[in-house]
């Protein structure tokens, strides 16, 4: 063979049971949108490096230095994700990552 010949690459193909389902895409992707951006990124790991992996909004806002409007818009596309949870205790809402997220959150922010 010539020193511009190839060899014949082979076919190689992907095992269906290997691809992603599309409802499991449709998950990722949203999820994927979701934290797709820098401030919700912070506000996640935040929660979840808090004392029982939950914060205010109060507390998100000191951490980062932006308006409780723009905390809560955040928190907002997270929780209607299922990304967060909101939990209201007393005057102040709670959130916290889904215990059914937490690993894929957790892992994301490694």
């Amino acid at each position: 063979m010539s020193a511009t010949a190839r060899e014949p690459r082979s076919e190689r193909t992907v095992a269906p049971a290997a691809a992603l389902g599309r409802e499991a895409a449709e998950v990722l992707a949203r999820t994927l949108r979701a934290v797709a951006d820098p401030t919700r990124l912070q506000l996640l790991s935040i929660i979840e490096r808090n004392e029982n992996h939950e914060a205010t909004v109060v507390e998100l806002t000191a951490g980062l230095g932006l308006s409780q409007p723009t905390i809560s818009h955040h928190l907002r596309v997270m929780v209607d994700d299922g990304l967060l949870q909101r939990e209201q205790r007393g005057r102040n809402a709670w959130y916290s990552v889904t215990p059914e997220r937490r690993t894929a959150i957790n892992d994301l922010l490694r």
